[in-house]
């Protein structure tokens, strides 16, 4: 059993520490936030005093942070992780940052002898509580190995994509996808409601077809029952689609309907709608339309 060091206990953090306590690891926990800190030390975890005390206590430090400042202000500020890391710790950050980033503390770390891993997730929290995330990696083959068994209690898809910044080059690609998918799924759910159709009913005769995804299938049942409850937020998902702008700007490529989602996001979240789920991207259209996409009346 390793000796883990888990940092941010979010949405997606807090189940995902906790999946790797039920598996019998030492997991020593540390948040800004001392609420959340408070329920992981509940459920059976050390009491982290900062990053670098969890670092100093551990073989594996896993970070689960919003962006890539939080993840540097974690990892390379004072009373971070390489403060108190030993040589031949390794750092896995499954947080949804920048390659860039990524690859900025990937340096600083093999400068003190710590190996380091980008490792983003897709799954949301439902994947994140069963333990069946999808995990994207960036970084050295033998790294990769030595975590790997770790890793398998967190993610039911577990690939090494490259070098570092790899992984997170994967994710803004997903997140690409995904954010485009439930736009397109808005945009024909409201066309079919308005026409007078049960979207239930539309949803229905098309999963099984080549429009049929996991998106559709996860997301579309939200829209219709009208549960925005938060698996993962529209301001989060905002930030992974200005990543990707940002990236896509740095070589030169296009990347027209991921901007157009992202103006779609940042509206939205000018609405006071950030922490909804990103299912709530089928608001902005059916603001347009006028019209919500639900079961009709009686039903």
């Amino acid at each position: 059993m390793a000796k883990i060091g888990f940092i941010g206990l979010g949405i997606m953090g807090s189940p995902m520490a906790r999946n790797l306590m039920k598996a019998g690891h030492a997991v020593v926990a540390f948040d800004v936030v001392p609420a959340l800190l408070d329920s992981a030390v509940g459920a059976g975890a050390g009491r982290g005093a900062s990053c670098a005390d969890v670092a100093a206590k551990s073989e594996i430090v896993i970070t689960m942070l919003p962006d890539g400042p939080e993840v540097e202000q974690a990892v390379l500020g004072a009373g971070g992780v390489l403060e108190g890391a030993a040589a031949g710790t390794i750092v896995v950050d499954m947080s949804s940052i920048s390659p860039l980033v990524s690859q900025k503390i990937a340096v600083a770390a093999a400068a003190k002898g710590v190996g380091f891993l980008d490792a983003p997730v897709s799954g949301g929290e439902p994947k994140a509580i069963d333990a069946t995330l999808a995990i994207m990696v960036g970084g050295e083959q033998a790294v990769f190995e030595s975590v790997l068994p770790v890793l398998r209690l967190l993610g039911a898809s577990i690939t090494l994509t490259g070098p570092v910044g790899a992984g997170n080059v994967t994710k803004l690609a997903n997140q690409i996808m995904v954010a485009c998918n439930i736009a397109a799924m808005g945009e024909a759910l409201v066309l079919a409601t308005k026409a007078g159709l049960d979207p239930e009913v539309v949803f229905n005769a098309v999963k099984g077809g080549l429009a049929g995804s996991t998106v559709l299938n996860a997301k579309a049942p939200l829209v219709i029952s009208r549960n925005f409850k938060p698996g993962f937020r529209i301001r989060l998902h905002q930030k992974d689609l200005r990543n990707a702008l940002l990236a896509a700007e740095s070589m030169k490529v296009a990347l027209p309907l991921t901007s157009l989602v992202q103006q779609m996001l940042m509206a939205l979240m000018n609405e006071g709608k950030g922490d909804l789920d990103h299912s709530a991207i089928v608001t902005f259209i059916e603001e347009m339309a006028g019209v919500e996409v639900k079961k009709p009346t009686g039903e």
